[in-house]
């Protein structure tokens, strides 16, 4: 242990010599004064890690000497201690921000307990965090190897991402090595059964085997959430994956309780295009094409391929015979999320509101193309602290804030996630073929058949063809299509972003929602 510096202010400083000598004997050093004046200037002088502070002494009060010191080094912290259990005290105090309160009369472990919280905590925790990892990761890895249905694969995803959030805070980059290591083993294992489940559950909606897909959201997650007489909001953020969502609900909580949370399945491909138009028109794909032709638009066509998702939002409700009054913003920059937060509150005359905010899934594109955000948002960790730090200064959030007096129901999830890229696939299309990293569509595709799921009839998948020898591969857990033409500067170029499309849990596990009012 470092030496570390103790200030102690007290008024009757010579009755406290017993844990004076107890500190010192566990190896501090404890620096004594009697008054606030005295400990003023040894602060003016000298370092200290650490302040212990009578609240009553002659002179200036422990008050005024904690707002003198925090003038001094706003940063040391300060445990305050007193006879007095006032509760305006209590409250000036904490708010002027102290480390810790202590009433006395102290004890010598009551002391030592509050230098180990405030000196040692972070040390301690990441000790307990990866000692309690160690006995949790051959429960994971049995887990892995034995997970046999969606709901099984849902619930070791949390884990993964709540030992992942858990391992970041206690800063033990040996043991996130090792979950890194456990969740790739996790994703060739969720291919597996992604490969053998997923066509079948297209044949069997409905069925307890078949998880909830993207077409079938509204009907099984979002239209029992809605509640009479009770405006609901339905908040979709592109691309915000299961971490994003766990590290940006700690501010939602602020102002709302959570009601209930769970998943759903994207379906292939994991874009925006298939797995967001399927979400608000209640169909998979190739339904789309055949009941609105003119509104869907193949991979190879220059066109919008998400305009018309208020117009199948709309014919989802008739054909569901759901009659509410709606509204739909779609927020693609600044300016417009601005225009929302001044404009909610008129919202809350409809029943049912869709907000699609697209800044995440603008973030991950740009990061790939952008040098200064692949230094921000370099690993996971990163891309969650840049995503929490938008969310936290967003128009959104503060859109949101304004509902928090009104009696609201908000429904919030995404369309996919989004993967780390980390191996290279060579694969060979022709001029038509879709430009994706993480699925391509077309004819006379050449592929490494290990490293992609593989669908020779698009029909089969429920996907629409653009011509007739049109099939569908998909990357597997972090591999990324590269063709051969210029394939190392390719490869290092988009090696470790963040892309969507194919198949892992990141992608396709993705969180829903249900927040109200407190």
């Amino acid at each position: 242990m470092s030496e570390i510096k103790i200030l102690w202010a007290d008024d009757e400083i010579d009755l406290l010599k017993p844990q004076i000598i107890f500190l010192e004997q566990k190896g501090y050093t404890v620096e004594p004064v009697s008054n606030g004046h005295d400990a003023l200037d040894k602060c003016k002088t000298e370092h200290f890690d650490l302040i212990f502070l009578d609240e009553h002494m002659p002179g200036i009060s422990g008050l005024e000497t904690l707002s003198r010191i925090k003038a001094i080094n706003k940063d040391i912290p300060v445990v305050m201690i007193t006879k007095n259990e006032e509760e305006n005290i209590m409250e000036e105090a904490i708010g002027s921000q102290i480390a810790d309160y202590l009433i006395k009369p102290v004890k010598p472990n009551q002391i030592l307990l509050a230098i180990k919280k405030i000196t040692e905590n972070k040390k301690l925790v990441s000790e307990k965090t990866a000692t309690s990892y160690r006995q949790e990761f051959q429960n994971i890895m049995t887990e892995v190897n034995n997970v046999n249905t969606h709901q099984e694969w849902a619930e070791l995803y949390k884990k993964l991402i709540y030992w992942e959030l858990e391992l970041e805070k206690a800063d033990n980059p040996d043991m996130k090595n090792i979950l890194d290591m456990q969740k790739g083993e996790a994703n060739k294992e969720f291919f597996k059964f992604i490969s053998k489940n997923y066509m079948r559950w297209l044949k069997e909606p409905g069925k307890e085997s078949t998880p909830t897909l993207s077409y079938t959201l509204f009907k099984d997650k979002v239209i029992p959430a809605i509640q009479k007489d009770v405006p609901t909001f339905f908040l979709l953020v592109d691309n915000l994956r299961y971490d994003h969502f766990r590290v940006i609900e700690t501010l939602l909580k602020e102002d709302f309780r959570k009601v209930s949370e769970d998943h759903f399945y994207s379906i292939l491909p994991t874009t925006t295009q298939y797995s967001r138009n399927s979400i608000f028109s209640g169909l998979m794909p190739l339904d789309i094409d055949k009941k609105y032709p003119e509104k869907w638009f193949y991979d190879d066509e220059n066109a919008g391929k998400n305009l018309h998702e208020e117009f199948f939002l709309n014919e989802q409700f008739k054909r569901s015979n759901i009659h509410l009054k709606t509204s739909y913003t779609k927020i693609t920059n600044h300016k417009s999320g601005k225009e929302l937060e001044d404009t909610i509150l008129n919202l809350m005359n409809n029943d049912f509101n869709v907000i699609v905010y697209n800044f995440v899934d603008m973030l991950s594109h740009a990061r790939t193309e952008m040098e200064v955000l692949k230094e921000l948002a370099s690993d996971e960790a990163a891309y969650r602290s840049l995503t929490l730090s938008w969310f936290d200064h967003s128009p959104l959030l503060n859109a949101l804030q304004k509902l928090k007096e009104r009696k609201v129901r908000i429904v919030i999830t995404s369309d996919h996630g989004t993967v780390r890229v980390q191996n290279p696939s060579k694969i060979i299309g022709d001029k038509a073929t879709t430009t994706n990293l993480r699925y391509k569509t077309g004819k006379n595709l050449n592929f490494n058949e290990k490293e992609v799921f593989f669908v020779k009839n698009p029909e089969e998948a429920l996907l629409p063809k653009s011509n007739l020898s049109s099939s569908y591969v998909f990357a597997k857990e972090d591999y990324y299509f590269c063709y051969p033409n210029n394939y190392n500067h390719f490869v290092n170029y988009y090696r470790n972003t963040f892309q969507h499309g194919g198949v892992s849990i990141e992608e396709m596990i993705v969180p829903v929602a249900v927040f109200e009012s407190k």
